[in-house]
């Protein structure tokens, strides 16, 4: 069994041409992208490589920049969600002049977990700009067919 990915790209084909497709709205609505831009703001969502091994699931994001306080990762309804969030303001004072800078990244990914992952035992990491993520299999116990007995 496969490790299923909610693909960054919510809205159908069809939504995503009609936003795409004419001349009233720009192509920045391309919900196919992994960069959209609007208004000289950036949201880039960091792709993720899915491994399966015998035992776990892998799951690496590549997310530069950020530190461990800046992730959120939760398990809801065999939903894994990845959040992350970094605010940074810079001020510099001069004589002459004051000058500040604000800057805000965030991103959300979502995966759907398969029934033999157990979320109990997920283990986050996060060092290098790489968040890694190894999720436990467990065992799914197959039930077997009812036995007919005969009785004598």
């Amino acid at each position: 069994m496969s490790l299923l990915v909610r693909n960054r790209a919510m809205l159908p084909s069809l939504a995503s041409s009609f936003f795409t497709g004419g001349s009233l709205l720009p192509s920045v609505f391309d919900f196919d992208n992994d960069l959209l831009d609007f208004d000289g703001g950036s949201v880039l969502v960091p792709n993720a490589n899915i491994v399966e091994n015998d035992s776990d699931f892998e799951i690496e994001l590549a997310a530069p920049g950020l530190e461990r306080k800046d992730f959120n990762v939760e398990v809801d309804n065999g939903i894994l969600s990845i959040t992350a969030e970094k605010k940074e303001e810079k001020e510099e004072k001069e004589a002459n002049y004051k000058r500040r800078e604000f800057s805000y990244r965030s991103f959300r990914r979502s995966f759907t977990l398969p029934e033999n992952s157990s979320v109990d035992k997920i283990d986050a990491k996060y060092e290098n700009g790489i968040l890694r993520l190894k999720l436990p299999k467990k065992e799914i116990t197959v039930s077997k067919p009812a036995k007919q007995i005969k009785v004598a």
